[in-house]
């Protein structure tokens, strides 16, 4: 029978549910795309290709990244943490909560009595000499892990928390020279290590969402869910931009935006790239074996926590992709909340890569826990201005957050060119 993404999309589709049952949902989806596509391959291989055939696979193709989203969705929110976290014991708990009622005032009424009152029992909280005040550590925390799982690069990257306005890294290039020598053989001194001196600045990120009186007048209204709502995402897409593509002026500096040389001659301060084999496309031929290439372009330290990042529509290129045993590369996630895979390895969606074109960079494997540091200095900032936007309160909130690549070895590409 035809299949139609609408009657699999799980927005529409009856009886979808999230958890075990969504990942039963896109395994078996996967299964009929699977038998789609040996069908068209077995067509293709009898010199007669189908039109109607390619057009299913695609529409399975399709639905199989809609379900995939949704699961990535329900990941999402089971993943948010309440509002309300745990209390730090004694005096310190007391001046947290106590923090937290005149941040909500001052939220509410614009009153900063109260805040300026906690700033003489806490110098770490209270008005911050940029402007503005420190929000409660619980909203802050809550921002932080809600941005961990929409931006992906986050997630899988090594992050630090930082005092200052610049983080700076010294990293060992190479270590000490070493020899065999025997027993009465001389000594000679060998060269001495070579480090490398990595600056990491935090720049602003900014939000302004905007309330009514009305709004901030109902006590109903959680503060907290509600501020950090209209935060998280939008910071989010703003870091997820900057962590892949960013140039480094007034944003951090994103992985793409290195300097790249083929693989074979690469040094200390580019990426290496794997060549697809074709000019905006996989090879026509054994088109998996560019991915098989990237793989062991990694040093053998970093392939074990390694991580394909491509975008959804790189993916449903690879995920019709066999290995030499009739068996698809991809596989879908084991549970809601985890990751595809793609020979063995988890793939992180990554909607801010670029599409397949010629001479782009598509697809990054590597190690980024230990290939790009996001930095991240203490403390997301609010400050409240009823008078720029009557009737409206707008509520400036600020983040400051950095990011560049620390090795230079951790982190491959695959370049969609001959060579």
């Amino acid at each position: 029978m035809d299949y139609d993404i609408t009657d699999t999309a799980p927005e529409h589709k009856a009886g979808f549910a999230p958890g075990r049952d969504g990942v039963d949902e896109l395994r078996s989806t996967f299964e009929e795309f699977k038998s789609a596509n040996d069908e068209r391959l077995a067509k293709l291989e009898r010199g007669r290709g189908d039109v109607v055939l390619e057009q299913k696979v695609d529409r399975i193709n399709a639905a199989l990244d809609a379900q995939h989203r949704r699961l990535d969705e329900v990941a999402l929110k089971q993943a948010r943490p309440a509002i309300e976290g745990g209390r730090r014991p004694d005096e310190v708990a007391a001046i947290a909560r106590e923090h937290k009622r005149a941040f909500h005032t001052y939220v509410r009424s614009g009153d900063t009595e109260g805040l300026r009152a906690i700033e003489t029992k806490a110098m770490t909280i209270g008005s911050n000499p940029d402007g503005g005040h420190l929000v409660p550590v619980e909203l802050e925390q809550a921002i932080g892990a809600r941005l961990a799982v929409i931006s992906p690069i986050r997630s899988i990257s090594g992050v630090r928390e930082i005092s200052g306005s610049v983080y700076k890294k010294p990293f060992l290039i190479t270590g000490p020279a070493t020899g065999w020598v025997g027993e009465t053989g001389a000594r000679t001194q060998t060269a001495s290590p070579s480090l490398d001196a990595l600056l990491f600045p935090a720049m602003e990120l900014y939000a302004m969402p905007a309330a009514t009186s009305t709004l901030l007048d109902d006590a109903a209204i959680d503060l907290d869910a509600w501020l950090a709502g209209e935060i998280d995402q939008v910071f989010a897409e703003q870091e997820g931009m900057a962590f892949v593509s960013g140039d480094g002026v007034n944003k951090p500096k994103g992985f793409l935006s290195y300097s790249n040389v083929a693989n074979a001659s690469w040094s200390w301060g580019n990426l290496g790239y794997v060549a697809s084999g074709a000019a905006g496309s996989f090879a026509a031929s054994n088109p998996s074996d560019t991915l098989i290439d990237l793989i062991y372009a990694l040093r053998a330290g970093y392939r074990q926590n390694a991580s394909f990042v491509m975008n959804r529509r790189t993916q449903a290129s690879v995920r019709k992709f066999k290995d030499s045993t009739g068996t698809y590369l991809w596989q879908p996630p084991a549970t809601a909340s985890g990751r595809a895979s793609l020979i063995g390895f988890p793939l992180a969606d990554t909607e801010d890569m670029p599409d397949v074109a010629a001479n782009s960079l598509s697809i990054a494997f590597g190690d980024f826990r230990r290939g790009y540091l996001i930095v991240d200095r203490q403390g997301v900032r609010v400050l409240r201005d009823p008078y720029s936007a009557k009737p409206y309160v707008l509520f400036y909130t600020t983040k400051r957050v950095g990011g560049g690549v620390q090795d230079f070895d951790a982190i491959k590409l695959m370049k969609f060119a001959v060579s």
